[in-house]
């Protein structure tokens, strides 16, 4: 993965919206809810990303809501990483009536519509924080990953060193855990960026259509403030290009984390990438001349 162009970006961007989730809102210039006299004003020396109609700094909401957005993420694709787990590969290793069990419990989940799932229970709750939106969608979000651990396990389930391992006498979740898990780290570790990204577009999608709490920052929140305000219609780019751009950069990321992901797996990306830059040494193969040929003869 260090050598993956495109994971190392991908992880060095991960980074910097790491480090700003936790340094971002002591780093910020102004209060993000405070007003001035500044209204709607286009970006400055003194206000980067322009002020809001009520003269609120948008770099500075930007940068608190950089913590909203990664922490949701963050947990939501380690609760979803761990169901998923815990229900894929143990019905794909175990057989009859418990594994169908597990199989039929990721198949209800997979069917039933998530976001609107999400939108349902989030509007339902009396109190909607980022942990209770995290686990949320962290317990809604974990079906698809299961069912392909639970194929990736029924290919290994027969293998000859889990056989052997079965009969050494190993026990079941011995063989789980140290025979099976390990050549499923990779799958596992997909799915989580995949979850994670699923996480942080759902946050953002509910903070948009206004069912999360207005008053916390995210970066749906500042899209939200600017669309309710009609910030396109009065030429005020600056409101929702700094936050929409934010948004790209971190699915790119995370996209790009999760294809050279996808490189190491597959082996046929992985040689190809690794040919990239590779040089053949001329003359490496010694060639017979043809006078050297005529006085062999």
């Amino acid at each position: 993965m260090r050598h993956n162009p495109k994971a190392l970006t991908g992880l060095v961007a991960l980074g910097v919206f790491a480090v700003l989730a936790v340094v971002g809102p002591w780093l910020a210039p102004f209060e993000p809810s405070g007003r001035s006299n500044a209204l709607l004003q286009p970006p400055s020396s003194e206000h980067w990303f322009g002020t809001t109609h009520l003269g609120q700094d948008i770099f500075s909401q930007v940068l608190a809501g950089t913590r909203s957005v990664v922490f949701v993420g963050a947990v939501a694709g380690v609760v979803a990483t761990v169901l998923s787990v815990l229900v894929g590969v143990t019905a794909g290793y175990l057989s009859g009536s418990a594994g169908e069990g597990l199989s039929a419990l990721s198949n209800v989940f997979l069917v039933i519509p998530a976001l609107p799932l999400i939108v349902i229970i989030t509007s339902s709750l009396p109190e909607t924080s980022n942990l209770t939106i995290a686990l949320v969608i962290g317990l809604t979000s974990w079906a698809w990953n299961a069912r392909v651990l639970r194929a990736q396990t029924l290919s290994l389930r027969r293998r000859d060193y889990v056989e052997a391992a079965r009969a050494n006498g190993e026990s079941t979740w011995r063989i789980i855990l140290f025979e099976i898990l390990p050549n499923l780290y990779a799958v596992i570790a997909s799915g989580f960026v995949g979850t994670v990204l699923f996480a942080v577009i759902s946050e953002i999608t509910l903070a948009f259509i206004g069912v999360s709490d207005a008053g916390g920052w995210n970066w749906g929140t500042v899209l939200y403030w600017a669309q309710s305000q009609q910030a396109l219609a009065q030429g005020a780019w600056w409101w929702f290009v700094p936050a929409g751009l934010a948004i790209a950069l971190l699915g790119t990321s995370l996209s790009l984390v999760n294809f050279g992901i996808d490189e190491y797996v597959n082996p046929r990306l992985r040689t190809r990438s690794s040919l990239r830059g590779v040089r053949m040494r001329v003359g490496f193969t010694p060639v017979l001349t043809p006078a050297l040929t005529k006085e062999s003869s």
